[in-house]
């Protein structure tokens, strides 16, 4: 049987998986990394930690493997990032990452300037303070002098694909978060390259996700013990990767709880989101999709517990919580990194509220997976007025791991919420889309269909989810309230 692996470039480590052709893991590997945060709102990473974790991941990952059986590799990766090249092929400066908040003078400049109007006419998307534009044009004021040798600029999963293959390429879903892409027709927008100062021949070839951009480098094939001809797939944007291994293709709805936290949900046709509260973005699948994103997620959670309770227990902590949901007053605002979907503000802030002297280290606990679901409710609000209809969703990441958290998000976002059989994320969805890209399945929807199977689905207890509905009409009003705040903090 074929085999075909997928790696997920993530923020703190890269995942690799081994899968055959009818969808089993046959072996996995992690590489944990750092990130460096050299000021504060700050977020970098070395491209070579990915590219080293990629092949010692390689190495063990195929330890006692039939090598001969794969066929294909593809990618799920971290959307955004900067990664800069001069005419040696060397990386200029660290990847600038999704969640760095240093841009918003360019993104001012790009929304108010430029104009929204102008960027949704030549994107599809208004300017973010973690897309690729702003970051270019932060590096030409800040930095002139690595400004000037750019000669490739390229995203976090293409730089690996470079390294493997040696071929200079994206596909549409990543490309969708540079602000650089015209989304409707999937190619590179002119009027964007001319705002940033940069031509299209520094900007990577562009190709669908499953499609083949090349086969592995001969060294490095030999250095692996594979063949040559292993096929390289381009893969997709992280959301994207994992909504396809979730079984999102076509249409439906995908919530992730990651280190940032999503709302996906994919149609067959381009829609813009006149409001801009969230990301209009081409799909791996060859669709499209809108994709709220808030910036801290199950990160909340990991902040809350390893820093402020310094316990790694997280199980424990949400013990004999289940009859406290609905009735919490305690609120908190998951604003750590700032904000994306739908507020779009580097400078908020995260903050508990409601507390009084009886309050509790469980109700601050609950706040936190609250104050996260009731942020991604805000993206489904905003979906809901463009006219988006979820009747139910996937839920993954590493946050869908608890039992508690998933009937937390069935009953604040009042709707069955499916859990796939097979939940790894996007290394998942990137070996599916080299299984399309080998030829082993006609199309992605498909693959997804033969593949990506729900094994439990979790419906809202009506009771809760219509206290939550009160509940979100008061978290409605704090970010607003506090806005202003949040502006004259250092």
């Amino acid at each position: 049987m074929n085999t075909y692996i997928g790696i997920d470039i993530g923020t703190s480590g890269t995942k690799l998986l081994l899968v055959s052709s009818d969808g089993a893991i046959l072996s996995q590997s992690v590489r944990e990394y750092g990130v460096s945060y050299p000021r504060e709102g700050w977020s970098e990473q070395s491209p070579e930690l990915w590219y080293d974790a990629v092949m010692t991941g390689l190495k063990k990952l195929l330890c006692g493997q039939d090598k001969s059986a794969v066929k294909g590799i593809s990618f799920g990766g971290q959307m955004h990032g900067l990664v800069a090249l001069d005419k040696q092929g060397a990386v200029i400066r660290p990847c600038i990452l999704w969640n760095d908040g240093r841009t918003e003078k360019q993104t001012k400049y790009l929304n108010e300037e430029i104009g929204k109007e102008n960027l949704t006419k030549y994107t599809g998307n208004i300017a973010f303070a973690g897309f690729t534009a702003p970051k270019i044009l932060w590096l030409r004021e800040n930095e002139p002098e690595n400004y000037e040798k750019i000669v490739k600029i390229m995203l976090p999963k293409d730089y690996v694909a470079y390294r493997l293959t040696g071929n200079f390429c994206s596909d549409c879903s990543d490309a969708s978060g540079t602000l650089l892409l015209d989304v409707k027709n999937r190619r590179w927008s002119r009027e964007m390259c001319s705002v940033c100062g940069i031509s299209e021949t520094q900007l990577p070839e562009l190709f669908e996700s499953y499609e083949v951009i090349g086969t592995l480098k001969r060294e490095i094939a030999e250095e692996l013990g594979l063949s040559a001809d292993i096929k390289i797939i381009a893969g997709a944007g992280d959301n994207a990767a994992a909504a396809v291994g979730t079984g999102v293709v076509g249409e439906g709805a995908n919530v992730s709880l990651g280190t940032s936290g999503t709302l996906f949900v994919a149609g067959e046709k381009y829609t813009m989101d006149a409001a801009n509260a969230l990301h209009s973005f081409c799909h791996a699948d060859g669709g499209w999709h809108q994709m709220g994103c808030i910036l801290s997620a199950a990160s909340c959670n990991a902040w809350w517990s390893d820093q402020i309770l310094q316990t790694a227990d997280y199980a424990k902590e949400q013990e004999d919580l289940e009859s406290e949901l609905g009735k919490n007053g305690v609120y908190f605002l998951p604003y750590l990194m700032g904000e994306r979907s739908p507020h779009n503000d580097v400078n908020a802030r995260g903050a508990f509220i409601g507390m009084r002297p009886n309050t509790t280290r469980k109700q601050m606990t609950l706040a936190v997976l609250e104050g996260v679901t009731f942020a991604l409710r805000d993206c489904l609000e905003a979906a809901k007025g463009n006219g988006i209809k979820v009747k139910k969703t996937k839920l993954c990441g590493g946050g869908a791991k608890s039992l508690l958290w998933r009937q937390i998000v069935a009953d604040i976002l009042n709707m069955p919420v499916e859990i796939p059989e097979t939940e790894q994320g996007p290394a998942y969805g990137g070996a599916i889309l080299a299984m399309v890209g080998c030829g082993e399945f006609s199309s992605v929807r498909q693959a997804a269909e033969a593949i990506a199977k729900v094994k439990e689905q979790i419906l809202p207890n009506m009771e809760r989810a219509q206290a939550y509905e009160e509940k979100y009409k008061i978290y409605g009003q704090l970010y607003p309230a506090l806005k202003g705040v949040f502006a004259r903090m250092e």
